[in-house]
């Protein structure tokens, strides 16, 4: 179709410069800011023609006839400057250059571009080109660009560019002066489809005929961005379970894609379940969305535009958890004169405060030598009781996400009434709950710790409830009928199983008859268990044989039911779990009820394998390889969702710091500082306790409500420490206190985690020896005694002891218990 043209004195509506004819003058430029051909010093501009119009890319189009004279001498247009809106014409009679008015012919744009053969392409490819060309002789001049900062340095380039192509330092670059540039740089040589004209054509926004700064920089992708100083740091809170959304505060026209990062890791790029970043091409503004959130997520998030990774925002998100209450005893009975305490255990973020009500009423109100709160108010302590003080108390947790309460039950009855509530309390108390069961040589025993009595002996001869099977049997080869045990979980404190390593099964204790009910088939050799309250299964992990050469994970499902039990294997089943070497299941909280996901560690394999415990199959590996760390042990907090990874010694026999693994992008954030060895961590996930033998250390880091990892502090010992357990305190509310066993010496290591203060306490026997435990690295376990529990037992060679937590002292010894090192815990407390 033939194209329509007009004369018009209006600028078109977009590209209108291009309307423009050439403009014929000679002009005169300074000489500030152009660098001599052999790139070191600056050079005087040469006077040079003015165009207003862009040629067609050709080498040939810069050579206009009349500007030049015969074998390239100055034609008389050459040094004649008109002005704007006039040009220089030559009079053919005289020979000279006159100034004539300009004329000006507009095309429709399908006329214009018609033969316009710069593409987007190229037109790239041109700059390039260009940004090569000065990048190399600013280098040359050593100019102080940071070497890492690409983006920076891109920018200073353009700064000095743009500096270069204003001549006349008027804050734009026009068509003229690109035009001086052209020949200046020998760029009419280049054989290309696009020259400097079409940075007017492409970049020119708001079609002036000139750039500004802005558009130079946006020609040559060097982008305009802001954050506002007082937005550099964003807090955002939200509760457990709600869903919310961080938006970048990344400000400018032209911002590219928004990269999000936690911990150095980009999420932007991650299948994550609950966290989405929507591109910003489909109309989203690139904010971070989390759909449900819970404490793993918690932390400290960065923002930047893709590409300037020098300006971020970082987004603090901050999990409150509303508080989960419990309260010892739900009842009791008294009689009158004696003492009673009723407990209150709160968790949440942040730390809930507490509050006791009797019969709804304040008891602050009633205080008195009597009545009285110990323990920062977690316990209500009566010496001497009397009927009036029978009652309801209810404790009340209270922070910023919510409120809870509990109550306990307080009956003063004489002794001569033997009420129902009495009568379960009774029961409930000194009856099937709140023993140790001792796993030993002659079988098992039920030991009441506040008394040190013994409940109940099971003997290996003992047949199972309903079978003709014995609990031990006797060995071919055997002068004694002993047992040989490994491990046990608690189980809803309705069952206990127990593995027989040599027999190659487990077996089901029912705690309400205190007899083994059920024997279990396993693989050969079932050292460990562990009970996922989660999915109310217990994983097994079997050798294979003595010497560990094909071992295997197994799971009984519905561990709790009152069915007949059995093992099924990991999936996917065969070679992928037979070179298991150890597995690692975070334990449930008070806050935290649900644990999805486990890690299995194969024989020298630098690598965590994540299964799903749900389906018990494979879903990926955590690769350790760039850290040459084949992991040992783990340990799990739940705020922030932070895996402690101890490392084996390397070949150089190196002991490496702890690995951090961050379980919301499955990657390792980095080391745990310095701090080596085997990590535990408190139940409430406040406090991780990492154990050295090797520098004989103990150090102690506190978690924050933000998932901030603190720095630790040191305790020297030459225990060797065997196990760790954990125990509330007594004195402080929210804290907890360490116990730690030796596994070469007759000490117990008391630590409070909060101040740091050590006690010993001593004359706890020799333990088993290592060698004659072949079963785990703890040949001296230490086991708590629940969440309210007073008192924690340890074994010896041949005996247990009792310790007594509250007072910090050792409550008593049974003797006759020859390798007793299977403990385990029973009770509401």
């Amino acid at each position: 179709m033939p194209c329509d043209c007009t004369n018009s004195k209006t600028p078109m509506r977009t590209h209108g410069w291009w309307s423009v004819i050439l403009t014929l003058g000679v002009f005169f430029l300074g000489t500030e800011g152009r660098p001599s051909q052999d790139g070191h010093e600056l050079k005087p501009y040469q006077p040079l023609v003015r165009f207003r119009h862009k040629p067609d890319g050709s080498p040939e189009s810069f050579r206009i006839t009349g500007l030049y004279g015969h074998g390239g001498l100055m034609g008389p247009c050459e040094n004649k400057y008109c002005g704007l809106g006039r040009h220089c014409v030559i009079t053919w009679e005289t020979g000279r250059g006159d100034c004539a008015q300009k004329i000006t012919i507009v095309h429709s744009e399908d006329c214009f571009y018609k033969d316009d053969k710069c593409r987007m392409n190229d037109y790239r490819k041109l700059k390039n080109k260009v940004l090569d060309l000065y990048n190399q002789r600013y280098v040359r001049q050593d100019i102080n660009w940071e070497r890492d900062d690409k983006l920076a340095q891109k920018r200073a380039l353009v700064d000095q560019m743009f500096k270069y192509y204003d001549a006349d330092s008027s804050g734009l670059v026009d068509s003229s002066e690109l035009s001086q540039i052209i020949k200046q740089e020998g760029l009419a040589k280049e054989r290309s489809e696009c020259t400097l004209f079409d940075l007017l054509k492409y970049d020119d926004v708001n079609d002036d005929e000139h750039l500004t700064k802005e558009e130079f920089y946006k020609a040559f992708e060097v982008l305009q961005l802001s954050l506002p100083d007082d937005q550099r740091l964003s807090i955002t809170t939200v509760t457990v379970g709600q869903s919310t959304v961080m938006t970048c505060g990344i400000m400018g026209m032209q911002r590219p894609p928004i990269v999000w990062k936690r911990n150095g890791q980009v999420l932007n790029t991650l299948d994550l379940e609950d966290i989405s970043i929507p591109q910003e091409d489909f109309g989203d503004d690139g904010s971070l969305y989390i759909t449900k959130v819970t404490t793993t997520h918690m932390g400290n998030y960065s923002c930047h535009a893709e590409g300037y990774e020098h300006l971020f925002q970082t987004h603090v998100l901050q999990v409150n958890v509303p508080p989960v209450i419990r309260v010892y005893p739900e009842s009791q009975a008294r009689e009158p004169g004696v003492t009673a305490s009723l407990r209150c255990h709160a968790e949440g973020i942040p730390n809930p405060q507490l509050a006791w009500l009797k019969n709804g009423m304040d008891i602050t109100t009633k205080l008195s030598k009597q009545l009285t709160l110990q323990g920062n108010g977690s316990e209500v302590h009566i010496s001497n009781v009397h009927f009036e003080d029978t009652g309801a108390y209810t404790c009340v947790a209270k922070n910023d996400a919510g409120v809870d309460e509990d109550i306990s039950s307080l009956f003063v009855e004489d002794s001569a009434r033997k009420t129902l509530a009495n009568i379960l309390w009774r029961e409930g108390g000194f009856g099937v709950g709140n023993m140790f069961y001792v796993f030993y040589e002659d079988g098992i025993k039920v030991i009441q710790p506040v008394a040190c009595e013994i409940q109940r002996h099971i003997k290996p001869s003992e047949k199972m409830l309903g079978l003709q099977a014995e609990v031990c049997p006797k060995s071919e080869g055997d002068a004694d009928q002993k047992c040989v045990w490994s491990s046990a979980v608690n189980v809803k404190d309705k069952y206990i199983y127990v593995a027989q390593p040599t027999l190659n099964r487990v077996l089901v204790v029912d705690v309400q008859s205190q007899k083994v009910v059920q024997p279990v088939k396993t693989d050969p050799v079932p050292v460990k268990l562990h009970y996922d309250k989660s999915h109310d299964q217990v994983w097994v992990l079997s050798w294979g044989d003595i010497q560990k050469t094909t071992p295997t994970l197994q799971v009984i499902h519905q561990a709790s039911g009152g069915t007949s039990h059995h093992t099924i294997h990991t999936q996917p089943v065969g070679r992928q779990f037979d070179r298991v070497d150890d597995f690692f299941i975070p334990a449930a909280t008070l806050i935290i009820n649900h644990i999805r996901f486990g890690f299995v560690i194969h024989k020298n394999e630098p690598a965590l394998h994540k299964i799903d415990l749900e389906t018990t199959s494979y879903v990926k590996n955590i690769s350790l390889r760039e850290y040459d760390c084949i992991p040992k042990s783990l340990a799990y907090t739940n705020l922030g969702g932070y895996y402690f990874v101890s490392c084996r010694p390397n070949a150089a026999g190196t002991v490496q710091p702890q690995l951090i693994v961050d379980s919301v992008t499955d990657s390792v954030i980095g080391y745990n500082r310095d701090v080596t060895g085997t990590p535990y961590v408190s139940p409430d996930g406040h406090y991780l306790v990492s154990v050295d033998d090797e520098d004989g250390l103990m150090r102690i880091q506190s978690i924050t409500v933000r998932g901030e990892i603190q720095e630790p502090f040191d305790i020297h010992t030459n225990l060797h420490i065997s196990d760790v357990a954990f125990q509330s305190s007594f004195t402080e509310v929210h804290q907890y206190n360490a116990f730690a066993s030796s596994g070469l010496q007759t000490d117990v290591l008391y630590v409070e985690l909060d101040t740091g203060n050590v006690k010993m306490i001593k004359s706890l026997k020799e333990p088993i020896r290592a060698t004659d435990w072949r079963w785990s690295r703890k040949n001296r376990v230490i086991v708590d005694s629940g969440l309210f529990g007073q008192f924690l037992m340890t074994p010896s060679r041949e005996s247990v002891f009792i310790l007594d937590g509250r007072l910090n002292k050792l409550n008593c010894e049974l003797t006759d218990v020859l390798k007793g090192n299977t403990v385990m815990w029973v009770g509401e407390v």
